[in-house]
C-alpha cells in the first residue's frame, strides 16, 4: 500500500479543494448526528403516552424543552427566542419535522458539495499523475522503451484510470461514509456506552477479513493489469500492422493471439471479482451474528430493569445507521486494493531510470565544424544477442557527405543513430572503455543532449507527421519558429507550391502518419522540418526510396541545395544516390569492410561490386527497407 499512498500525497497540491470537500462532509455528518440523536427522545417529550395503569401523560411544549436545555448550556438561548416557539403537541412536532427537512437540504447540498469537489481533486491529481508519467517515458532511454512500447502505453492510460478508482473511493464515498458512520457511532456511545462498546469489540475481526481479502484482490490485480497490457499489445500490433496480417492471411493466427491474452486477463480479472464477492457476505454475516447476540444481552438487561428500552432502540438504531454506512466501505476498501497493483505499476515506472544528458549543468556542445569521429563503437539492441554494430571506427571531416551502404542489417542505421545518442555504445563484457563518439573531439556524453540533437537533422525513409497542421508539422520541435521562417524552409524543400494550392494552406489540418498527403508531399514536409532547424550535421536515411521519379528529383534537388556546408550522411540503396558522394562506406553485418569512392571500391571491392550490380545499378528497382523494424525506427 506505501505506493498507493505515495501517488494519493499528490491530492495534497490541491489542499485547498481538499479542506474544502472534508469540511462539507462533516457539516453532512454532523447533520446526521444531530437528528438521529436527538427525532426520538424530542419526540417521545412531545407527544403523549400512556403509562402502565393506563393512564395518559400529556406531552411537554416545545418551549419547555428548549429552557431546560438552556439551563444545561448556560441560558445561551436568548428567552425571546424561547418564547416565540410554538406551544401545543401538534405544533411542535411540524415544527420539528420542518427543522429536520431543512437539515436533510442543507445536508444534501452539502453532500453534493463534498461530492463534487472530491472527485475535482481526484480528476485533476489523475491529471497531474498522467502528465508526469508521460514527461518520464519521453524521458526515457529509447533502450528502455523499445524493449515494450505498449506496457508504456497501457502505464500511462490504463493504470492512472485503475488509479483514479482507489483515489476517488478514499475521498469521496470513503468519507462521507466514515463521517456518517462515525457521528452515529458518537450517538451509540452517548445514549450508552456499553452497548455501543460491545458492538465495538467485532472491529478487529472485521478488519482482518477486509485486510485478507484486500491482500488477495492486490495481487490478482496487478497480475490483472499486467495482462491488459498485453492485451493492449497483442491488439495494437495487429491492428498496427493489418496490412501484412491480410496479405499473409495470418487473421486465423492474430484471433488465436488475441483470444490467449484475452483469456489470461478475463482469469486474472475473475480471480479480483472472486476475492471482492467473498467479502461483503462474510462481513455481513459477521454483523447479523454482532446484532443478534447483542439483542439477546440487550432483552437480558431490559427485562432484569437495568437498561431502559428507550436507551436500547436510540443505541441499536444509531448503531444500525453506523453499520449501513459502513456496509459499502467493504466494497470501497477492495477498490482502493485493486488500484494497489495500478499505483504499484506506476511507481515502478516513474523509477525507471531516465535518459542520460539532460542534466542542466552539463556543458552546451559548440556548432560543429572540424570532424566527426566513430571510436570502436559496438552497439547491441536490447533482446539481441548479436551486435548490431562491431568494434567501427570512422572519421567524417566537416561538410563531407558519406553515403553508408550495405545488405539489410548490416548495421547502417543503427551506426547512425549513435550520433544523435539515442543509444550509447555498449560497455564492453570485460570492464574496457566502451566506444566513443566525438563531434570536434567532444566526446556526445560530455555535453548536454538537447545541444547535440539541436545541431542534427534527420530524414528517413518512413517519414513520421502527427494529426495537426502542415505549419506544427513543419515546426515540430521549434516553437519559436516564425510563420516567415516556416515558409522559407517549405520553400527550400519545394513544398510551397503543393501546400499552397490546399484549401486551408499551412493551416490545412492532416490526419495520421500524414494521411491525405503523398508519399513525396510527406517527405518534403520532413525535409522543410529539417531545414528549419537549420543543423550542421544531415542524416538522411533511405529518403528516396520510397517515392516516385518526379518527387524523388524535386527532393534531391532541395537536399543537393540544402546540404552544402553541412555534413551530411547517405543511407542509401540507389546509386543516384552514393555515386556523388565524397566517400561511400561499405558495411558488413556491422562492421565497415570498405571506404572509397564509387570508383575506387567499384574496382576494389567486391563487396561493394556485388552491392552495385544487384541493387544499386537498377534505378527503378524496388527497394527493401534498409534496416529491420527495430533499427529503422531509431529516428521517427
Amino acid at each position: 500500500m506505501a505506493d498507493f499512498w505515495r501517488l494519493a500525497r499528490m491530492m495534497l497540491a490541491h489542499r485547498g479543494l481538499l479542506i474544502a470537500s472534508v469540511c462539507f462532509a462533516a457539516m453532512s455528518a454532523f447533520g446526521f448526528g444531530v437528528g438521529l440523536a436527538g427525532l426520538a427522545p424530542i419526540l417521545s417529550n412531545i407527544i403523549p403516552r400512556v403509562d402502565e395503569h393506563g393512564q395518559r401523560i400529556p406531552g411537554h411544549d416545545l418551549p419547555e424543552l428548549v429552557t431546560k436545555l438552556n439551563e444545561r448550556i448556560g441560558g445561551h438561548i436568548p428567552q425571546s427566542w424561547i418564547d416565540a416557539l410554538p406551544t401545543g403537541p401538534f405544533n411542535a412536532v411540524v415544527w420539528i419535522i420542518m427543522a429536520l427537512g431543512v437539515l436533510t437540504i442543507v445536508g444534501g447540498f452539502a453532500n453534493f458539495m463534498h461530492s463534487y469537489l472530491s472527485l475535482t481533486v481526484v480528476s485533476r491529481t489523475i491529471a497531474d499523475l498522467r502528465k508526469r508519467c508521460f514527461e518520464h517515458v519521453v524521458h526515457l532511454p529509447l533502450r528502455t522503451v523499445m524493449a515494450s512500447p505498449s506496457q508504456f502505453v497501457s502505464q500511462i492510460v490504463y493504470d492512472t484510470n485503475g488509479l483514479a478508482g482507489g483515489l476517488s473511493a478514499l475521498v469521496s464515498k470513503s468519507l462521507a461514509q466514515l463521517t456518517k458512520a462515525g457521528a452515529a457511532v458518537v450517538v451509540a456511545f452517548f445514549t450508552d456506552w456499553r452497548l455501543a462498546g460491545a458492538a465495538m469489540l467485532i472491529a478487529p475481526v472485521l478488519a482482518l477479513v477486509i485486510r485478507k481479502s484486500g491482500q488477495r484482490i492486490r495481487r490478482a490485480a496487478k497480475r490483472g493489469l499486467e495482462s491488459q497490457g498485453g492485451l493492449y499489445q497483442t491488439t495494437a500490433e495487429a491492428v498496427d500492422n493489418l496490412r501484412v496480417v491480410k496479405a499473409s492471411t495470418a487473421e486465423t493466427r492474430e484471433q488465436g493471439r488475441f483470444e490467449h491474452a484475452s483469456t489470461q486477463a478475463l482469469r486474472n480479472e475473475m480471480r479480483v471479482r472472486t476475492a471482492r464477492s467473498l467479502a461483503s457476505p462474510v462481513v455481513e454475516v459477521l454483523a447479523i451474528f454482532t446484532v443478534g447476540t447483542l439483542s439477546m444481552i440487550a432483552a437480558k438487561a431490559i427485562i432484569d430493569g437495568n437498561l431502559d428500552f428507550q436507551r436500547f432502540v436510540i443505541t441499536m438504531t444509531a448503531l444500525g445507521f453506523a453499520g449501513a454506512s459502513l456496509k459499502p466501505m467493504t466494497g470501497l476498501l477492495n477498490d482502493i486494493q485493486q488500484s494497489t497493483g495500478a499505483a504499484n505499476r506506476l511507481c515502478e515506472l516513474l523509477a525507471t531510470e531516465r535518459e542520460p544528458g539532460f542534466d542542466p549543468a552539463l556543458p552546451r556542445l559548440a556548432r560543429h565544424q572540424r570532424d566527426i569521429v566513430f571510436d570502436n563503437v559496438s552497439l547491441t539492441y536490447p533482446n539481441q544477442e548479436t551486435p548490431a554494430v562491431r568494434n567501427v571506427s570512422l572519421t567524417v571531416r566537416h561538410g563531407e557527405t558519406v553515403a553508408f551502404v550495405g545488405a539489410n542489417g548490416s548495421g547502417k542505421t543503427s551506426l547512425l543513430s549513435l550520433l544523435p545518442r539515442l543509444f550509447d555504445p555498449d560497455t564492453p563484457a570485460d570492464g574496457s572503455s566502451p566506444g566513443r563518439v566525438l563531434i570536434d573531439g567532444v566526446d556526445v556524453r560530455s555535453v548536454h543532449v538537447g545541444s547535440l540533437r539541436q545541431q542534427i537533422g534527420v530524414v528517413t525513409q518512413e517519414t513520421v507527421l502527427f494529426r495537426g497542421t502542415i505549419r506544427a508539422n513543419i515546426a515540430f520541435g521549434r516553437d519559436d519558429a516564425t510563420d516567415e521562417a516556416i515558409t522559407d524552409a517549405a520553400r527550400r524543400a519545394r513544398a510551397h507550391d503543393f501546400i499552397m494550392a490546399r484549401p486551408r494552406q499551412y493551416d490545412d489540418q492532416i490526419g495520421e502518419r500524414g494521411s491525405g498527403l503523398s508519399g513525396g508531399q510527406r517527405q518534403r514536409i520532413a525535409i522543410a522540418r529539417a531545414i528549419l532547424r537549420d543543423p550542421a550535421i544531415l542524416i538522411l536515411d533511405e529518403a528516396t526510396s520510397m517515392i516516385d521519379a518526379d518527387s524523388e528529383a524535386r527532393i534531391a534537388e532541395a537536399l543537393d541545395e540544402f546540404s552544402r556546408g553541412r555534413t551530411c550522411l547517405i543511407v542509401a540503396h540507389r546509386l543516384s544516390t552514393v555515386v556523388h558522394a565524397d566517400r561511400i562506406v561499405v558495411m558488413d553485418a556491422g562492421r565497415i569492410a570498405d571506404v572509397g569512392t564509387h570508383a575506387e571500391l567499384f574496382e576494389r571491392c567486391a563487396a561493394y561490386r556485388l552491392i552495385a550490380e544487384r541493387q544499386l545499378v537498377r534505378h527503378d528497382a524496388p527497394t527493401p527497407p534498409a534496416e529491420p523494424v527495430a533499427a529503422s525506427s531509431n529516428f521517427k
